[in-house]
């Protein structure tokens, strides 16, 4: 996961409700018996440049001892998926290290990504 904020368990464990209580969010999560081994958060919301829905993936995290098993994979899909139940038209998804991971499974680069801390 991305190391720009340090784990705060109120702000997380209020995150983690509203995000439930959204209907254009979605959390789905890779299991292996008991154990939490991935999960990716995903919303969507209507956008005037693709004349409809989109739907991004704003955070997708695997288990370091369990990468390279196609989970982040099997997520992926699940999320495209569900954006395509609910009528987007493309997924995007942010990334710094894992670029090749998303163009091995059918996604192009097209932008930079700024961001500004508040």
């Amino acid at each position: 996961m991305a190391t720009s904020f340090r784990l705060e368990i109120a702000a997380f464990t209020a995150s983690f409700a509203g995000v439930l209580e959204r209907d254009d969010a979605v959390v789905l999560v890779a299991q292996d018996g008991d154990e939490i081994v991935g999960y990716l958060l995903g919303l969507d919301h209507l956008a005037f440049y693709a004349n409809g829905r989109v739907a991004y993936v704003e955070e997708v995290a695997i288990a370091p001892s369990r990468r390279r098993e196609k989970i982040g994979h099997l997520l992926m899909r699940a999320f495209e998926e569900w954006a395509s139940r609910r009528g987007a038209r493309l997924v995007t998804v942010a990334t710094r290290r894992a670029g090749a991971f998303y163009a091995g499974i059918g996604y192009e680069e097209t932008a930079a990504l700024f961001r500004k801390i508040l």
